[in-house]
């Protein structure tokens, strides 16, 4: 039976506390992009495009050290409806 702490984290090629550290570095990272669309929203003219060049970057990362596999476009289209 495999640890459920560790079988994400072993399948990516890290220690729980490598991954630990990226999920939370992602955390972080969203929370500001969260903080800056939410002040987009009130004021336009502010951190237009902030929020989705951090997530762009984000996407990036994530699919260069596989955590995810690329989404093909029809594919996202339909999850997200």
């Amino acid at each position: 039976m495999s640890n459920p702490f560790t079988r994400h984290p072993e399948a990516l090629g890290e220690s729980f506390g490598q991954h630990f550290m990226h999920a939370m570095s992602y955390s972080m990272r969203l929370f500001g992009a969260a903080g800056a669309a939410f002040v987009h929203a009130l004021l336009p003219f502010l951190f237009e495009k902030t929020a989705s060049n951090t997530i762009k970057a984000m996407y990036g990362e994530m699919t260069s050290r596989g955590a995810t596999a690329p989404i093909e476009p029809s594919k996202a289209m339909q999850s997200a409806e």
